[in-house]
């Protein structure tokens, strides 16, 4: 008999411990030949809310350097699993009915299928807190067409299932009510074959809703592509008055909100994401988690937890408080190499396994 492994997600990749036990989940169910195929999928209304940004936190600010470290190594399994998921030898399918956010996106963005359905609402909202889109995202936001990816990265918009399947973020729509039947099908698969043309089966297009984000790639192609966030700005302020004020204001405010560090570093990272394996990403984007919980260059981070998370009063005090208070300098020590006393970079088996960058569904 095939054998069909499920596991059920936490709302949150929470910690270290099960971040490894997903590890090892995964390398036992790829050398596993009853195991055809894997379903990844939530066990409530969310898929995966993201890792738990609090507890890292609470890790960090303590302030000692092996706090911080173990703080960092959270980020570094992490970004290992993602890694491994990327390069998984079998088909992967992850369910993404329900809220799909930061670390949701690193265990499912990467496998080989991705299901949405109507009550799917995906984003990367890292800079309202401080962080930076990762997990991966600076591999696949840099992937979508034109500007989409800095528009994404940079405000944290949401995108609901249908937009997911647009741009290639999402390889099939599936309405939730079949998804209980799409599953049982999946179970009896006897080839990976069998498993594209069984969500092939299921799978449909809904039509894009008229205020999604997508109806105004122009503009976002328009604004997005400035050098700067500065630029970036300016170039919102100027398409005012063209009778979409509202979504500009939005879409100004959003950025006008968020850790000016952060988004300095996250327009550099998805610009140098353009030109880079998934290894390579994951690499760079590690050593900005690393400055991040080191606060090294800003204590945003910490800022943005303790706004947003711990006393939730949603007004972060961020310093630098203005844009023109990150210097390029501060945005290109995110990006170099770790120093003495920062510990290892990160370590992937690309000699093994590839750099990740295998052809999928537009991205």
């Amino acid at each position: 008999m095939v054998g069909l492994l499920i596991f059920n997600t936490l709302t949150s990749v929470a910690n270290c411990v099960q971040i490894v036990r997903l590890q090892e989940l995964y390398q036992r169910w790829e050398t596993d030949s009853n195991v055809v195929a894997v379903i990844l999928k939530g066990n409530g209304r969310a898929f995966c809310a993201g890792g738990d940004v609090a507890s890292v936190c609470e890790l960090g600010r303590q302030g000692n350097l092996r706090r911080q470290h173990q703080a960092s190594g959270f980020f570094y399994k992490e970004y290992v699993l993602n890694y491994y998921l990327a390069t998984f030898k079998k088909p992967h399918v992850a369910f993404l009915n329900g809220v799909v956010m930061g670390g949701g996106n690193g265990v499912s963005v990467h496998g080989k299928y991705r299901v949405a359905t109507e009550k799917t609402l995906f984003a990367m909202p890292e800079t309202a807190l401080g962080l930076h889109p990762d997990v991966g995202a600076s591999y696949f936001l840099s992937r979508l067409d034109g500007h989409l990816g800095e528009y994404l990265g940079l405000t944290g918009e949401r995108l609901d299932g249908a937009d997911m399947l647009n741009i290639g973020l999402a390889t099939h729509y599936v309405p939730s009510e079949r998804l209980a039947s799409l599953e049982s099908e999946l179970r009896s698969v006897s080839s990976p074959e069998s498993v594209e043309e069984t969500l092939g089966k299921f799978s449909g297009r809904p039509p894009v809703q008229g205020k999604s984000c997508l109806h105004r790639l122009q503009v976002i192609n328009a604004c997005f592509s400035g050098d700067t966030v500065e630029g970036i700005l300016h170039a919102l302020e100027r398409e005012r008055g063209d009778g979409d004020d509202e979504w500009l204001d939005k879409a100004t405010s959003k950025l006008k909100g968020a850790s000016p560090t952060s988004l300095k570093i996250t327009l550099a990272s998805i610009r140098r994401g353009r030109q880079e394996s998934l290894a390579e990403c994951l690499a760079r984007e590690y050593r900005m988690s690393f400055r991040a919980v080191s606060a090294k260059y800003s204590g945003d981070f910490y800022e943005g937890c303790r706004a947003i998370l711990i006393d939730k009063d949603n007004r972060p005090r961020w310093d630098p408080s203005k844009l023109e208070g990150v210097s390029r300098e501060v945005v290109e020590g995110y990006f170099a190499a770790l120093g003495d006393g920062e510990g290892e970079e990160l370590q992937l088996p690309v000699g093994e396994r590839g750099t990740g960058a295998r052809s999928r569904a537009r991205i």
